[in-house]
C-alpha cells in the first residue's frame, strides 16, 4: 500500500516501459540477462524505445569502457558469461536505457572478493558521472563504503539510517552486520 514516486510524479501504475522512459533501471538479483542473446544483443535490447542511434552507439562505447571485458565478449552469448561477465552486462543493459536512477538488487551475490571489489568501483564511477544508485545488498560493508546515504531494514522495517559512514561506525551495526 503506499505510493511510488520518482522525482515527485507517481510511478505506482505505469507499465515497465513507462517506468523506463521516466529514467529508471533494475538490475535484478540473478541478473536477468538474456542467455540466448550475446552481449551485444543483450546492449541492444535495451535500447528498444530510443532513436538516438548515434547516442546508442556512443553510449554502448561507454559501457565497453567501464567494463572491458565485455568489449571482447560482445560476440559471446550471455549464457556462457562467468557469474561477474553477467553482472556486468546487467549493469551495462541498465545504463544502455540512460537511466537517472539505477536500482541494484543484491548486485555481489555468488561473486569472487575480487569482482565484488570491481562492481562496487565501477559502480561508484557510474554514480560520480551523475547516475543515482538505489542499492540493496547484504554485504554491508562494502555497501557502506560506497554510500552516500545508508539504511537498515529488519524485517521490513526501518530501524537506522544515516551516511554510509555513520552507519559503518554504529555499534548496532558493527555488532550485527560487520562483525
Amino acid at each position: 500500500r503506499g505510493e511510488i514516486r520518482f522525482e515527485g510524479r507517481p510511478i505506482q501504475r505505469l507499465s515497465p516501459a513507462g517506468i523506463v522512459a521516466r529514467g529508471l533501471a533494475q538490475v535484478p538479483e540473478g541478473r536477468g540477462i538474456f542467455g540466448t542473446l550475446t552481449v551485444e544483443e543483450n546492449l541492444t535490447l535495451a535500447t528498444w524505445s530510443r532513436r538516438d542511434r548515434r547516442e546508442i552507439r556512443a553510449d554502448r562505447g561507454r559501457v565497453f569502457d567501464l567494463f572491458p571485458r565485455l568489449a571482447e565478449r560482445r560476440r559471446q552469448l550471455g549464457g556462457t558469461l562467468s557469474g561477474g561477465e553477467q553482472q556486468m552486462l546487467a549493469i551495462a543493459r541498465a545504463l544502455m536505457t540512460r537511466a537517472r536512477l539505477l536500482l541494484l538488487d543484491e548486485p555481489s551475490m555468488g561473486l569472487s572478493p575480487l569482482l565484488v571489489r570491481d562492481i562496487f568501483r565501477i559502480l561508484q564511477d557510474i554514480n560520480r558521472a551523475g547516475t543515482s544508485l538505489l542499492l540493496v545488498e547484504q554485504n554491508a560493508r562494502m555497501a557502506l563504503n560506497a554510500a552516500a546515504r545508508g539504511y537498515v531494514l529488519e524485517t521490513g522495517r526501518l530501524v537506522l539510517q544515516g551516511t554510509g559512514r555513520e552507519l559503518a561506525n554504529h555499534p548496532r551495526v558493527k555488532e550485527a552486520y560487520l562483525g
